[in-house]
C-alpha cells in the first residue's frame, strides 16, 4: 500500500539542546504548539523508548509511543491510537548549523480513506508546528558567551 506523507523543516537559532528540551518533552507541548493539554501515560515515562505520549488538539486526543530516541538528535515516534491512521511513524531530525539547528519533523502513514483526510489536516499543521517550535527555542536559548 502508498505511504503518505508530510514533512516541515527549518532552522532555529538555538542550540540543538534547546530545541530537544522542547520537541522530547510532552508536558511542554502546550507551552509552545498548538496542543491544549498532553503528558505522559505513566509518570516516569519522559523521554525514553517506549514512553506513552499523548496530545490534546481540538476535540481529538492522540496517543503515541516512542520508538526510538537519540537525545539532542532525533526522536521516533508512532501513534497508537486517536487519530485515523495505520503504520503512522514520525520522525524528528535536529541537526547542528552554524550557531543553530535544523529541525525537520516528517511521518508517513498508509494511504486509506481516513489518512487521506488527515494528510489534508497535517500538510499544513506541520509547517505551524515547526515555526512554533523554532520561535518558542529561539526564546529559550541562552544568549551567546563572549
Amino acid at each position: 500500500m502508498n505511504q503518505l506523507h508530510v514533512e516541515a523543516e527549518g532552522v532555529a537559532r538555538a542550540a540543538p539542546e534547546v530545541v530537544w528540551e522542547l520537541a522530547a518533552n510532552a508536558d511542554r507541548y502546550p507551552q509552545w504548539g498548538p496542543w491544549s493539554a498532553s503528558g505522559y501515560h505513566s509518570p516516569g515515562d519522559q523521554d525514553g523508548v517506549g514512553a506513552i505520549r499523548w496530545f490534546r488538539y481540538g476535540r481529538t486526543t492522540t496517543v503515541e509511543r516512542v520508538l526510538e530516541s537519540e537525545p539532542g538528535r532525533r526522536l521516533v515516534y508512532t501513534v497508537v491510537k486517536g487519530i485515523p491512521v495505520r503504520n503512522y511513524r514520525a520522525e524528528v531530525t535536529l541537526s547542528p548549523v552554524g550557531e543553530g539547528t535544523h529541525i525537520r519533523w516528517a511521518a508517513s502513514w498508509d494511504r486509506t480513506l481516513p489518512g487521506r483526510v488527515v494528510h489534508r489536516t497535517l500538510r499544513t499543521l506541520y509547517p505551524d508546528i515547526v515555526g512554533r517550535l523554532i520561535a518558542a527555542a529561539e526564546r529559550n536559548a541562552l544568549p551567546a558567551q563572549p
